[in-house]
C-alpha cells in the first residue's frame, strides 16, 4: 500500500497556513505544489553547475546538457514514446499547441480545409487552430457536447470529409473531468488517415499514458500540472511527422548551417528548440517525471477515485447542489453550483477559510455558453489530498452557502 500521508509530507508548501487555517488545496487542475525533490533539483543547478547546454566543451556546459537530455530520456520513458528525439520542449500546453497549429497548417492546411475539435476544449485548444485557419484559409467544425459533459461521437462521423486535416481534443476536461475515449477517437480518425492531437494537460498527471500503444499522432502536457516548474511543457509527435513540418520559430539551436543567403535546419528534436531553453525547468520537470513514475500512475488514479467518489457523495448531499459534468468516466475534478449563488462569492468565502479552488469559466467559455452558466466552483484533487480535504471543504462550504443563502 502507497503511504500517501507521508508522500504529503514531500510537499514543503501543505504546511502553509492562510488566513491562520491550515492549507487546504483543491485547486490542482490550475497548477500542482512541487515536492521537494523538484525544489531541490532546480535549485541545484542554479547553485553547482548552472551553465548553457549544447554549446560549450567545459565541464558546467555538459553536465547541465547530460541533465537535460536525461529529462528528455525519463519523458520518452514515461510516454513510452519510441526515440527521445520525438520528445519536444516548449513554455507549456498552449505554447506546444501553437506551436503544432503553425507548423501543421503551415505544411498541411489549404483554403476550405477542416480542423475538428471539440465544445469541451480550453481556449488553448480552441484559439491557435481558429488563427492558423484564419491564416490558411481553413474551416473548424466542433464535435458537440451532451447534457452528461460527454462529447457527442455520433456527429463525428458525419463533421469528417476528404478535406479533414486534423482532429484536436482534450484527454481529460479540465472543468468537468470528463474522460474522453480516446481510443475510439483515435480508431475512427486513423480509419480516414486523419492524424489526431491530444491536449494531455489533465490526464498526464492522472493516468498512465502510453502513445505507441494508442497509436498518438501528437500529445501536448504542461509541466506544472505533474508537479514540474511552471513554463516547461512538451510536445510529443510521431518522428516521421514531426520530421515533415516547418520549423516554428527561428535562432539559434536549430540550425545545422547558416549563410547570408540561407539556412538548413537541425534534426528533431533541436529544429524546434530555438534559443536558450527553459533549462531548470526542464531538470525539474524530469525531477518530477521521476517522482511521480516511482509512486506508479495506478497508485495514484487508485488514490484520488476515491477522493472523488467520497467528495461527490458529500456534495450531493448539500440542498441546491448541481455538479456540471456527470460523465461516468471522470478525471479528479468536480465543477458545481449552488442553486443561485455567484461561484465567485463562494470562492471568495472558502479562501478566506483557508481552502482554494477555482471559480469562473476555467478558460472554457463555451463549455459555460453550452450549460447557459456564467462558470462554475471547481475542486480538483491530487496524490497529496485526502479525505480530511474533503471533509474541511464541505464544512467550508456549509459555513458559504449559509451566509449567502
Amino acid at each position: 500500500m502507497t503511504d500517501f500521508e507521508k508522500i504529503r509530507s514531500d510537499f514543503p508548501i501543505l504546511s502553509e497556513h492562510i488566513y491562520g487555517k491550515p492549507l487546504v488545496y483543491l485547486d490542482n487542475g490550475a497548477t500542482t505544489q512541487k515536492p521537494e525533490a523538484v525544489i531541490h533539483a532546480i535549485k541545484e543547478y542554479y547553485e553547482s553547475y548552472n551553465s548553457n547546454v549544447h554549446r560549450g566543451v567545459h565541464f558546467l556546459s555538459q553536465k547541465a546538457t547530460d541533465a537535460e537530455e536525461a529529462a528528455r530520456a525519463s519523458i520518452q520513458k514515461f510516454i513510452n514514446a519510441a526515440q527521445s528525439s520525438e520528445i519536444i520542449f516548449t513554455k507549456g500546453t498552449t505554447d506546444s499547441i501553437n506551436l503544432l497549429a503553425y507548423s501543421f497548417c503551415k505544411k498541411h492546411l489549404q483554403p476550405g480545409d477542416e480542423i475538428i475539435i471539440t465544445e469541451m476544449e480550453h481556449h488553448s485548444n480552441i484559439v491557435p487552430w481558429q488563427m492558423a485557419c484564419e491564416d490558411r484559409g481553413g474551416v473548424i467544425k466542433v464535435i458537440p457536447l451532451k447534457d452528461d459533459g460527454t462529447l457527442d461521437l455520433s456527429v463525428l462521423e458525419t463533421l469528417i470529409s476528404s478535406k479533414t486535416k486534423l482532429i484536436a481534443f482534450t484527454w481529460v476536461s479540465n472543468t468537468l473531468g470528463t474522460v474522453n475515449p480516446v481510443a475510439e477517437l483515435i480508431s475512427l480518425a486513423h480509419s480516414h488517415n486523419i492524424p489526431v492531437m491530444i491536449d494531455a494537460a489533465q490526464a498526464i498527471q492522472h493516468m498512465s499514458i502510453d502513445v505507441q500503444a494508442s497509436d498518438i499522432d501528437f500529445l501536448v502536457f504542461s509541466g506544472h500540472k505533474i508537479y514540474g516548474p511552471t513554463g516547461i511543457g512538451v510536445l510529443y509527435g510521431k518522428h516521421e511527422l514531426l520530421s515533415a513540418l516547418p520549423p516554428y520559430q527561428g535562432g539559434g539551436s536549430m540550425i545545422k548551417s547558416v549563410t547570408l543567403k540561407g539556412t538548413t535546419y537541425a534534426d528533431l528534436p533541436f529544429r524546434f528548440e530555438a534559443g536558450t531553453p527553459n533549462i531548470a525547468g526542464i531538470i525539474g520537470l524530469g525531477a518530477a517525471i521521476n517522482y511521480v513514475a516511482a509512486i506508479g500512475l495506478d497508485n495514484i488514479a487508485a488514490h484520488e477515485a476515491g477522493l472523488l467518489a467520497y467528495a461527490e457523495s458529500e456534495l450531493q448531499q448539500i440542498p441546491g447542489i448541481r455538479i456540471i459534468g456527470t460523465a461516468p468516466h471522470k478525471a479528479a475534478t468536480i465543477s458545481f453550483l449552488v442553486g443561485n449563488i455567484h461561484p465567485y462569492d463562494i470562492g471568495e468565502l472558502l479562501d478566506k477559510q483557508g481552502v482554494a479552488v477555482r471559480t469562473g469559466h476555467h478558460c472554457c467559455q463555451p463549455i459555460m455558453d453550452r450549460y447557459e452558466i456564467p462558470g462554475t466552483v471547481r475542486v480538483s484533487f491530487a496524490l497529496y489530498n485526502r479525505k480530511a480535504d474533503v471533509d474541511s471543504f464541505i464544512t467550508a462550504l456549509k459555513k458559504a452557502i449559509s451566509m449567502l443563502a
